[in-house]
């Protein structure tokens, strides 16, 4: 037992060593044991099954559908012009996509490789598009901060110890892609892996960066985030104590806003 403990500290002190990124504005450093070309890969291949599956419904002709892809094209650009300015573009291969799919659940995501998909139950939520460009930038900010390669490597070094250190490191597509249909899942509702309270809140702050430099006030997100608050409530319970849950609870996260919008307007102003 001595002699695995020692060889699986050892394994990880490396892997933490030659394993780490730098998620861009924050400077945080984070362990990264997954290739991103080939998560990239297997997330375009699920996000194309996801989008063929009959129980999927694509909406494409809509004012709300037209709505998702004009904020989309404006977050992207605005993340492409800071991932340039910033020296990250080296960084990034993305080949944007935006869906509106029709669905009741107060929903939306991005993919690695920048896959976006919009529920059409969070539009009432959403409202305007600021409120979109609110979600759809927190969301965007995941993939940019590279959140899921993150908790995927987490649960590698976890699980397994050092020797998932070589699987994950070997560049397999069969396990990436094992990986990416555990974090999403095929058919039905997605089932999205979750994310750190830390991660949520590094989104937000990317987020409205992003939104800002896309041309939305940032103070708009205070808006979606008490409609957000609200809608918890009128489905029953709203959200569970902050201890118990992976998101900051809703006065944490409105008052954490608060506070970064000052560095998000300096974006917004240029």
């Amino acid at each position: 037992m001595k002699l695995f403990t020692k060889t699986t500290a050892v394994l990880l002190i490396i892997a933490l060593a030659i394993g780490c990124a730098t998620v861009p504005l924050t400077g945080r450093r984070q362990l990264s044991l997954v290739d991103d070309g080939e998560i990239q890969q297997q997330a375009a291949l699920v996000y194309k099954e996801f989008l063929a599956d009959p129980s999927t419904k694509v909406v494409k002709s809509s004012t709300a559908a037209q709505s998702v892809q004009r904020v989309g094209r404006n977050i992207s650009a605005a993340v492409n012009k800071f991932l340039t300015e910033s020296g990250y573009a080296d960084q990034y291969d993305f080949n944007w996509e935006f869906t509106l799919v029709q669905e009741d659940q107060i929903n939306a995501w991005c993919m690695p490789g920048g896959k976006v998909a919009v529920y059409s139950g969070i539009l009432p939520v959403t409202k305007n598009d600021a409120g979109l460009a609110t979600v759809m930038g927190h969301e965007i900010a995941h993939a940019i901060a590279k959140h899921s390669a993150e908790r995927m490597s987490q649960s590698i070094v976890a699980q397994a110890g050092g020797a998932a250190v070589g699987i994950a490191t070997s560049d397999k597509s069969n396990t990436t892609r094992a990986i990416i249909n555990t974090a999403y899942g095929l058919g039905g509702q997605l089932a999205l892996l979750s994310y750190s309270r830390n991660q949520e809140s590094e989104a937000d702050r990317l987020g409205l960066v992003f939104m800002a430099i896309a041309g939305y006030d940032p103070n708009e997100a205070i808006g979606f985030w008490e409609r957000m608050a609200q809608a918890k409530q009128s489905q029953g319970g709203g959200a569970p104590p902050e201890f118990l849950s992976t998101h900051p609870s809703d006065a944490r996260r409105i008052n954490d806003i608060r506070k970064l919008i000052p560095e998000a307007m300096a974006y917004y102003k240029k």
